[in-house]
Parts: structure tokens; C-alpha cells; sequence
């Protein structure tokens, strides 16, 4: 007798449904603007998410991605111990191949205003002036053609021994030089510009 469609249907949903949960896995998303990001990018891992605010206006979301390696020191430190957690996230992020910053834009940013944001950011957490200004044109170059970060444009922060990356959807600009760790500085040091990545790299990592 031939099986009712119901429950040849639920058979296959049955099947298929174990098989997205795993692909997905490690796929997050930021609870503040419910923008998601892919569990890998570029072979980087995601280590978090967060949502970079500006008073109440959630202006972009971000995940950060580093290698495996950087994730699996992190495997074995509590999650209550946060202030030793971030200690042990930015020391593995310096031996790390490359570590990336990804950025959803969640409201509109006119490109002059977006590179200056950064730039200020970074400016503190350096000596390398020229270099930060450099980064500044690069963000600025991306964004111009768009006219501003509108909501839906993607800017890479690729940060590695050559310095940092920048792409903007999917196209890449340019390196500014010298600036990795004042880079991940803007995202994990005490004075972080978003304090809910932090948080997310700690549940997503440590144990």
C-alpha cells in the first residue's frame, strides 16, 4: 500500500532538517539588528557578533573571524572569568594567520562621517599617524561610489602581519599598513566601541 503523503513529507523534512542545523552551526546572529553572518569567511572561523551603537541608533553589526588555532586556545578558559577570557582572546589573535572584521551596515552613514568614525577610533590605539590616515582614504574610496554606507553595505577589516585589508562588497581597496593590533584594539580592549562582541566571543569560545 502506498505510504500518505504526509508522511513521505515528513520523512524528508525529518532528513533534511539534522543536515541545515549542521550546516548552520556555527552561524550566528546579532540579536540587536538580526543580521547574520556565515559560521566561515575566507577559511576563518566565527569567533562572535555584536552591534556597534551610536546612542540608540544601531548603526552596524559585526563579526569577527580568526583561525582555528586562536579559537582553541579560548576552549578551555571559563566563562565567568571574563576579564582573563579577553586577556587570552587578544594575545591568540596575535599569533593568529589573520584575523577579520566584518561589518553590516544597519543604518545610513555618509562615507566621510563612516572613515572618520573609524579612523578615530584607531587613531588612539597607535603611534602610526600616516598609516591611520591611509586607512581613512581606503574606507572612504570604498564608500564614495555608493554615495554613503547604506544599509546592506559590507566593509572587510582584514587585519594581518601586512597590516589592514579593507574591502567594501566584497571589493578590496587596499592595505594600510602597521595597524592589526590597534585595529582589534577598536573591537576587544576595555574601551571596545562594541561591548556586545566581547561578550559574544566569550560565550561562543570559552567554556
Amino acid at each position: 500500500m502506498p505510504r500518505p503523503l504526509g508522511v513521505i513529507l515528513s520523512a524528508f523534512i525529518g532528513a533534511i532538517l539534522p543536515i541545515a542545523a549542521s550546516a548552520a552551526a556555527g552561524a550566528l546572529v546579532d540579536p540587536a539588528t538580526k543580521i547574520s553572518f556565515n559560521d566561515t569567511i575566507g577559511g576563518l572561523t566565527l569567533f562572535g557578533v555584536g552591534v556597534r551603537k551610536k546612542g540608540p541608533i544601531k548603526v552596524y553589526s559585526v563579526g569577527m573571524y580568526s583561525d582555528d588555532h586562536a579559537k582553541s586556545k579560548l576552549s578551555s578558559i571559563p566563562k565567568f572569568n571574563k576579564a582573563d577570557a579577553i586577556s587570552k582572546l587578544r594575545l591568540s589573535l596575535k599569533s593568529a594567520s589573520a584575523t577579520m572584521f566584518v561589518l553590516k551596515m544597519n543604518f545610513k552613514v555618509g562615507a566621510e562621517k563612516m572613515a572618520s568614525a573609524i579612523a578615530e577610533s584607531v587613531e588612539p590605539r597607535t603611534s602610526e599617524k600616516g598609516a591611520v590616515e591611509m586607512l581613512k582614504k581606503l574606507i572612504l574610496d570604498g564608500i564614495s561610489s555608493k554615495g554613503a554606507a547604506v544599509p546592506g553595505t559590507i566593509l572587510q577589516f582584514e587585519c594581518s602581519n601586512d597590516g589592514v585589508k579593507v574591502s567594501v562588497d566584497s571589493k578590496e581597496i587596499g592595505i594600510a599598513p602597521g595597524l592589526c593590533q590597534a585595529f582589534c584594539d577598536v573591537y576587544l580592549d576595555d574601551k571596545t566601541v562594541s561591548p556586545a562582541l566581547r561578550e559574544s566571543c566569550i560565550e561562543n569560545c570559552c567554556s
